[in-house]
């Protein structure tokens, strides 16, 4: 049994805001551990995730200990929340997946850059002897550390500066996890692996990252793509080494015709959190010959395509959004927001969401049919993620020439 799931008793207030309901001790040791349960099922078993020792972590660590109250309801959902200073905590399966490439061992010791809620360090430090993280926010780091201490995390350690630099007293390190994104590997992090050591490290631009793991071998690092994500960018040193700007007065999609997979063959470059979602090639696409096919039977399960952009609201006040559907017995899931179509939600300076467009819903079953409209932006939207799929419905969608453009 993990550390984690021993401490379940000393957990119960904070289950109970989570929960929303009045319910005995071992009600709410038990719905709380259903609720993991329910995620490594539904979200990490079948998105790919198979590391025994990552999966009983992550069915014991307590997700909602790292987020605001305001976000307790949704812990246990695979999705980013707000955690404040216009950060966020990684999806679930996003932090299943990093560790899991990590290959953590019982002796290693690990570097972290990029503390932020603190929850992953409390999964690495489930599964590793001890645990260095780095975290540039001063509020964040210091909110994160007094969580990891109250929940007992007595091998992790918190330091309040800039990752870039790594933490040289401590090397070298077995590993190194970046969850945060530059737009080049920061040489001290080269440095600061030991020979054959691994490193996993978000890279890219602003929007548009890939996520890489790097092995050590004689001193240089050896790069594998894993495949295309978005994190929040790296701050300090990494931020003011950025070379390529982003224009958010014109938003616009990457691949929104699926033609480009330079990664993976089943899935277009440019769009992440791919579930159940495979590139097919047709002779009668509508642009070009690729597009991305979405097929559900199970309804709630998630099924979708994400891609993120920048926007800045206050001079871009609404987008023309268009794409060509096709749809084969697409019907809703369990409930009316279980609804297949086309989602685009607003966030804030601070990631926090401020505003929502949908296309929709599309179900039943068409031949190919062209879909546009005008999407108004709220005037404090920053960034905005477009989701296409089933959203928890069931049947297929087929897509291409998926399109955001500022509205004339």
């Amino acid at each position: 049994m993990s550390r984690t799931a021993s401490r379940l008793g000393s957990l119960l207030l904070g289950t109970c805001c989570l929960l929303g309901i009045r319910a005995t001790a071992q009600t709410l040791e038990e719905q709380a551990r259903a609720a993991r349960q329910r995620m490594v099922e539904q979200d990490l078993i079948s998105a790919g995730i198979s590391h025994p020792r990552v999966l009983e972590v992550m069915r014991a660590v307590p997700r909602h200990e790292f987020v605001p109250a305001s976000q307790q309801r949704l812990a246990y959902l695979d999705m980013a929340l707000p955690i404040g200073s216009s950060q966020t905590i990684s999806p679930p399966f996003v932090v299943a997946l990093m560790t899991e490439k990590l290959d953590p061992q019982p002796t290693d010791r690990v570097l972290e850059i990029g503390t932020g809620s603190g929850y992953q360090a409390a999964v690495l430090a489930e599964l590793v002897a001890e645990v260095y993280t780095i975290e540039i926010l001063p509020e964040l780091g210091k909110r994160a550390d007094a969580t990891l201490q109250r929940l007992g995390y007595r091998n992790v350690q918190v330091k309040i500066g800039d990752g870039y630099e790594g933490w040289p007293e401590h090397a070298p390190f077995d590993k190194i996890i970046v969850t945060c994104s530059p737009e080049q590997v920061p040489q001290p992090l080269v440095e600061q692996l030991r020979e054959g050591g691994r490193m996993i490290v978000p890279v890219g631009e602003r929007y548009q990252q890939t996520l890489y793991l790097f092995t050590k071998r004689n001193g240089k690092l050896q790069a594998t793509a894993l495949e295309p994500t978005m994190f929040v960018p790296m701050l300090g040193e990494a931020e003011s080494q950025r070379s390529v700007a982003y224009d958010d007065t014109r938003p616009a999609l990457v691949n929104g015709g699926f033609e480009a997979a330079t990664l993976h063959a089943d899935r277009p470059d440019g769009w992440y959190y791919l579930r159940q979602a495979r590139l097919a090639e047709e002779e009668g696409a509508p642009e070009g010959t690729k597009l991305l096919v979405i097929r559900n039977g199970q309804p709630g399960r998630q099924a979708q395509a994400l891609q993120a952009f920048g926007i800045d609201g206050s001079r871009v006040p609404a987008l023309e959004v268009s794409l060509w559907v096709r749809a084969r017995r697409a019907q809703r899931g369990r409930s009316e927001a279980e609804t297949p179509g086309l989602a685009l939600v607003f966030f804030d300076e601070h990631r926090a969401p401020c505003g929502k467009g949908e296309m929709g819903p599309w179900v039943g079953s068409f031949e190919w049919t062209r879909k546009r409209k005008r999407i108004a932006v709220p005037e404090s939207a920053r960034m905005a993620v477009l989701a296409i799929g089933l959203a928890g419905g069931t049947g297929e969608l087929a897509f291409d020439a998926v399109a955001v453009a500022p509205a004339e």
